[in-house]
């Protein structure tokens, strides 16, 4: 259905047991997968900045005023592909599917200000050509353990009981439910003696726009012998990322290229750091790229049988912001 780059998930196994730190990047579909060893990260124009690993510079501050305007699609175009996915979800063919879009923005931001100046766990800049930021962790391997964090279920914080009334939120605790279900049945590949340690956590995420309460569960795993120190082949084994698709996997995925009409590229791809022992990494989520001299920022949200078409589509432009402040 699609072609994966078999030769470079083995070059980063090759890496990875002669414990050689790099950085890698590998795009939706897993057709572009980049590896670069610490000395060329700064070559290839990308600057990182992790938790574990970070080559940013010293910046200024940012002295004007931001300007940021987004030009979202109708409803109705938003709806032609919702109604496609909505199918398939009444004929059984998938029960989550995650939908997104590509929105027009302008702003006088720099894609390498916006990386500078915004708030993520995990961001990157990447050659003038997209700058993400984001807070979702794809895996952690952590001395032959193997976590993972899906993060589904967001709502606005200024809203009264905003916390409670998103973990009792039947859809969302749907979504919850079934990503945690998914990323469990993934792990159980590459891993023995996989278990929910922490089951729908509420974390809090400031922007410039709005705040933003998301939840988040953690599940881990023991990495099974034939998997150990090949980094390359879990990830072939677990990409795509189960929380940016949806369930069952393969279909899913049909139904997502024929949706949504556009190309996603290296948005909900992962990229992550292998430090000569362990990894970091994410998934490439909130998400802006340069195309010519236009910006797109891309989001969306995961639709279920309960998911109406109003919600789904301000949710899809609720998540277009800059964690800026």
């Amino acid at each position: 259905m699609f072609s994966v780059n078999h030769q470079k998930f083995m070059e980063m196994d090759e890496l990875s047991l002669q414990k050689v730190p790099y950085f890698f990047v590998i795009d939706f579909l897993s057709e572009n997968v980049e590896i670069y060893q610490e000395h060329e990260i700064e070559k290839e124009g990308l600057i990182i900045d992790f938790q574990e690993f970070s080559n940013t510079k010293e910046t200024q501050e940012l002295d004007k005023k931001v300007v940021w305007k987004s030009f979202p699609e109708t409803l109705e175009n938003f709806q032609v592909g919702f109604e496609k996915v909505q199918k398939n979800i009444r004929l059984g063919n998938s029960y989550l599917v995650n939908y997104t879009r590509k929105t027009k923005i302008e702003t006088n931001l720099t894609l390498e200000e916006i990386f500078y100046h915004s708030n993520a766990k995990y961001k990157v800049f990447y050659k003038d050509f997209f700058v993400f930021f984001s807070p979702e962790t794809f895996v952690k391997i952590i001395d032959g353990k193997i976590f993972t964090y899906p993060m589904k279920g967001t709502i606005d914080a200024s809203i009264e009981n905003a916390a409670e009334i998103l973990k009792n939120d039947r859809k969302e605790k749907a979504e919850h439910y079934t990503v945690v279900d998914l990323l469990r049945n993934d792990l159980s590949m590459v891993a023995d003696d996989v278990r929910v340690d922490q089951f729908q956590h509420i974390d809090f995420i400031k922007t410039q726009q709005k705040d933003l309460y998301a939840m988040s569960s953690e599940i881990s795993g023991m990495i099974k012998p034939e998997y150990e120190g090949k980094v390359g082949s879990i990830m072939q084994k677990l990409l795509p990322a189960g929380s940016i698709l949806g369930a069952p996997k393969p279909k899913t995925l049909e139904i997502i290229l024929d949706a949504e009409g556009y190309d996603r590229g290296y948005y909900t791809g992962i990229c992550g750091w292998f430090d000569g022992q362990n990894v970091d990494s994410c998934v490439m989520i909130r998400f802006i790229e340069k195309e010519e001299d236009q910006l797109y920022f891309k989001s969306g949200g995961g639709i279920t049988h309960m998911s109406k078409l109003e919600d789904e589509y301000q949710e899809m432009k609720n998540k277009i912001y800059v964690p800026i402040h």
